[in-house]
């Protein structure tokens, strides 16, 4: 079982500049390979205090210069964001600047506040522009030509240098949460990414249609998905429910806000009926009901206790991989790097057997 650690450049409940928050994470990214993490796996956001690394692919490059053998995955490049040519040529170029280390996760995009800032790219496109672009970079890192024909991107076919090393099959990741993100991640080959922001058993519908699209497009059965939690490990079971809570209290406020989650615009933004769905629901249950769903899924307690809730997780959904976030809602730094040290050490090297 591989075990990652997510950066998200967040600036929400910190009294930081933009420079002491980068370096806070690139402190911690460090640290991943030093405490035996599997991967590092840094967010792509843009232009508020919810989370901001404009370029993921860019970090990864000053990542692997100043690590040696962790992994380097993106959580995730944002298709509808990028033009499929230039995130083709990145990722070649990672693989030869760190060979065999990168992992490449694709997602759509969900926050409104962002989309609106990147002119003539429309939020009622993201469906149709990530299936399009995903499908090309992938065609182009297994046989090193990119080109497109489509409605959104129409590249005339070209040589990616430099040449890809090799395709990325095995690791290729997508952000699965509706329906038709679960049948694209099967098409593409790719491994489901689910955060952990609501009950697991009603995640398994979805984990199994995925599981099935994924046999029948490609013949095999399908590999592991990843899960992406935000842990707070503490040795003192009442510390770490009070901080926990308080944490992902201060970070869930900002999920609200960034991303709207209870707004009305879903239910008129093509492709996202899903989310239009969800934001009735949440309406019902309001911020309180939200912040219990999201406490009963993630992991968090002492080590015993989180450990007590994967052996759950494996046991309804089957093998998994891991993404864990330690710096969120306005952690100290310190009290951050000491639930990251602890896990690692009394949690993560029993994961790592299965």
């Amino acid at each position: 079982m591989d075990v990652g650690m997510q950066l998200i450049f967040s600036s929400v409940g910190w009294d930081l500049d933009d420079t002491e928050t980068f370096q806070q994470e690139l402190k911690m990214a460090k640290m991943a390979e030093d405490l035996n993490f599997d991967v590092i796996w840094p967010a792509e956001h843009h232009f508020f205090d919810y989370s901001w690394c404009p370029d993921n692919m860019q970090l990864l490059s000053y990542l692997a210069g100043a690590t040696e053998r962790i992994d380097l995955g993106t959580a995730a490049v944002i298709m509808p964001w990028n033009d499929p040519l230039r995130v083709a040529e990145k990722i070649s170029m990672l693989e030869h600047v760190a060979p065999g280390r990168i992992r490449f996760g694709m997602g759509r995009g969900l926050s409104r506040r962002e989309y609106a800032a990147f002119q003539g790219i429309e939020m009622d496109e993201s469906r149709e522009r990530f299936d399009e672009s995903s499908a090309m970079v992938l065609e182009a890192l297994e046989t090193g030509f990119i080109e497109g024909s489509g409605p959104y991107y129409e590249q005339p076919k070209i040589e990616i240098r430099p040449r890809p090393r090799s395709d990325m099959h095995g690791r290729v990741y997508a952000v699965a949460s509706s329906d038709d993100s679960v049948e694209s991640a099967a098409r593409l080959g790719a491994r489901m990414v689910m955060f952990a922001d609501r009950s697991w058993k009603s995640r398994m519908p979805s984990i199994n249609r995925w599981r099935e699209l994924f046999k029948e497009f490609h013949g095999v059965d399908a590999p592991p998905p990843m899960t992406a939690d935000f842990c707070y490990c503490h040795p003192n079971e009442a510390i770490a429910k009070e901080r926990a809570e308080r944490y992902m209290g201060t970070y869930l406020g900002s999920v609200l806000e960034h991303y709207e989650v209870m707004g009305d615009h879903f239910a008129n933004t093509e492709g996202y009926d899903a989310y239009a769905k969800a934001a009735e629901t949440l309406k019902k249950v309001g911020t309180s009901g939200f912040l219990d769903g999201f406490m009963q899924a993630t992991a968090y307690g002492t080590p015993e206790q989180i450990l007590e809730q994967f052996v759950q997780r494996k046991t309804m959904m089957g093998d998994f991989e891991l993404a864990t976030c330690f710096r969120f809602g306005g952690i100290p730094h310190s009290e951050a790097e000491d639930s990251m040290r602890l896990f690692a050490a009394e949690v993560m090297p029993e994961l790592q057997t299965w």
